[in-house]
């Protein structure tokens, strides 16, 4: 009898273990009016911020900066476009890309996770979120019931699940809601294509409740029968519960994915502005009516490399994003509380659940300043190409395999001519050069096309530089999306032909060629160092310089545009290293300019002249 109490007494002891060891045991469910959390209800006060635009050694840092101010998830999308950027090879692991352990440091920070993983996610980001590569087949239609397009959709979103499945809450992980799709009502009102983006959700493994989000009007046809319609940019509670109780029999619970304390900015446009009086007396509102809401943004981050997006209306046929994604959100671009955080941390802590926990708000990080300094090396860019692919007609980037970065177009010119040069469907900045002398730029922002060019001497060599500035993320343009000369180059009445095409993605650090000493007319590469004892964030000054994107250390840090409004390069400390450090630039219009400082503030809001 008393080996087998001992017996009967381990065996209880070791289930004891195994249950401690597991994941605390949570439910979320959408029923009735509410949410509820374990049965409770449950107000949602969330706050986006984006993985992938967050250098990952400063994960942690963001999502504790976030529930410093209050709020208890944190809503995320996932860019598919940087998890696939080849067919079929997924990247779910390096660098900032690891979704899955963004997602474990978010529990670990005490935070519940809302899933945005598209397939299209808009955010402002390079084609919507979509790849590239989908562009490659002329006639696919993205955002539809083509069949090409939902297999490569499909398998995307089968092997994000993978990722992440066991990271819901029915495993024990962060994960409360998915979203499904992004805000289709304001691009179309195919149901059948909504239900078939449902399917490959819950065929991929997604067990928690899903939502569809569009603005109060776009619902109609954004919403899907059986899923919850949250609202964008809903601030009166009364219209958010009529709107979701007209598209959900007559029920909540209540969800406003998007509410803007900030806003998107544009190259050659002022910085967007919101009033953090606006933002407190609306969020207020919501707090006390019960609704549950997310901040877009709480922290936007950077566009690191090309990876900005572009809209389009009527007066501008692109309207390139710039690389900070600062949003004037309540935390900066570099991570710092601002006056609107700590408004909103004073306003939200009193409506928390009565002994509610949450940390201190971290110290900033260490930011530093960078004495100027010389870049010493520079080449001409079109002195050092690459092998050209040769046609008779012009390619698009996609017709030679290409995504981002620039492509250059070369051809001769037989005779001297004065005439006009038109470029048709140009996308989206090309400078144009007569046997290496830059003689005008064309600007698709502005609506150029062509410019009147003289040719003096036979056998004269054409250049055109066409810079993607980055594919439309939002509306229906969407179908309309390949870069680089998507048409015809006609000079006069004459088409011009036989084109060597040079691809120059930069999707790494230009290789210098032995140094030049000729004077550098056109676009220009320059590469110089600067030593520090001891790194910090900082924010590289480019005010002096034309047109082009920086690389430290064989990072990408974006596009920088003297037309503003950011003048500055945010430079985060994981980027830099005690010692020498490496600095490459391509110049686009100013070649003679080779001179570089870093600040401890950014510059985001100055506007000059073309």
């Amino acid at each position: 009898m008393k080996s087998l109490l001992h017996f009967l007494l381990t065996i209880f002891a070791v289930l004891a273990l195994t249950v401690a060891a597991q994941p605390q045991s949570h439910t979320f469910t959408a029923e009735g009016i509410d949410f509820k959390l374990d049965g409770q209800p449950f107000q949602i006060i969330a706050g986006e911020m984006h993985y992938q635009r967050i250098p990952r050694e400063y994960w942690q840092n963001r999502l504790q900066t976030a529930h410093a101010m209050g709020i208890n998830a944190v809503s995320v999308y996932c860019f598919w476009n940087d998890h696939e950027p080849e067919p079929g090879k997924f990247d779910f692991k390096t660098g900032n890309r690891d979704l899955a352990t963004f997602v474990k440091m978010a529990q670990a920070e005490g935070l519940w996770v809302i899933l945005r993983p598209g397939p299209y996610a808009c955010a402002e980001w390079e084609f919507g979120g979509y790849p590239w590569w989908l562009l490659k087949e002329k006639d696919m239609v993205v955002r539809s019931k083509d069949q090409r397009f939902l297999d490569a959709a499909g398998k995307y979103l089968t092997e994000l699940g993978r990722q992440v499945k066991d990271l819901q809450i029915t495993s024990g992980g962060p994960i409360i809601m998915v979203q499904v799709e992004n805000e289709y009502g304001s691009y179309g009102n195919d149901k059948e294509y909504l239900s078939l983006t449902r399917d490959m959700f819950v065929k991929a493994g997604f067990e928690v409740p899903l939502f569809t989000a569009d603005g109060p009007v776009q619902c109609k046809d954004g919403y899907i029968p059986g899923i919850l319609p949250a609202i964008n940019g809903e601030t009166n509670p009364e219209a958010l519960i009529d709107t979701v109780n007209k598209y959900n029999n007559g029920s909540g619970p209540y969800f406003i994915p998007e509410y803007y304390p900030g806003w998107l900015d544009h190259w050659g446009e002022p910085k967007s502005k919101v009033k953090t009086d606006d933002v407190v007396k609306d969020i207020k509102i919501l707090l006390e009516a019960g609704v549950s809401f997310n901040f877009y943004m709480l922290h936007g981050g950077t566009n690191f490399g090309f990876m900005n997006g572009a809209n389009y209306n009527h007066e501008y046929p692109i309207q390139p994003d710039i690389t900070s994604y600062d949003y004037d959100a309540p935390i900066s671009e570099a991570g710092w509380p601002t006056d609107k955080y700590f408004a909103l941390k004073k306003l939200i802590f009193p409506y928390l659940p009565e002994g509610t926990v949450i940390p201190e708000v971290p110290e900033r990080l260490p930011v530093i300043s960078v004495p100027q300094f010389r870049l010493s090396e520079s080449y001409n860019l079109t002195s050092s190409l690459p092998k050209p692919v040769k046609s008779a007609t012009i390619l698009s980037m996609e017709d030679v395999n290409q995504g981002y970065g620039y492509i250059l177009y070369r051809t001769k010119i037989a005779k001297p001519v004065k005439a006009l040069l038109k470029i048709s469907e140009l996308r989206d900045f090309g400078i144009i050069m007569i046997n290496g002398n830059t003689v005008g730029i064309l600007d698709r922002r502005l609506g150029q096309d062509s410019l009147e060019i003289e040719v003096k001497k036979p056998n004269s060599t054409l250049d055109i530089l066409v810079e993607n500035m980055g594919r439309i993320n939002y509306g229906r343009k969407l179908t309309d999306n390949r870069k680089g000369i998507t048409s015809k180059v006609m000079l006069g009445k004459t088409e011009l032909t036989n084109w060597e095409i040079f691809s120059l993605p930069m999707n790494k650090v230009p290789v210098f060629p032995k140094a030049e000493n000729k004077k550098l007319t056109g676009p220009v590469c320059r590469r110089g160092t600067f030593t520090l004892s001891a790194t910090g964030d900082t924010f590289l000054d480019m005010s002096l310089w034309g047109k082009g994107i920086v690389f430290v250390n064989g990072y990408n840090l974006g596009r920088y545009w003297r037309i503003g409004p950011q003048q500055t390069l945010y430079c985060p400390a994981p980027f830099l290293k005690k010692g020498l450090n490496e600095i490459v630039v391509v110049e686009l219009l100013k070649p003679d300019i080779n001179l570089i400082r870093g600040l401890k503030e950014p510059v985001l809001d100055v506007l000059k002249q073309n």
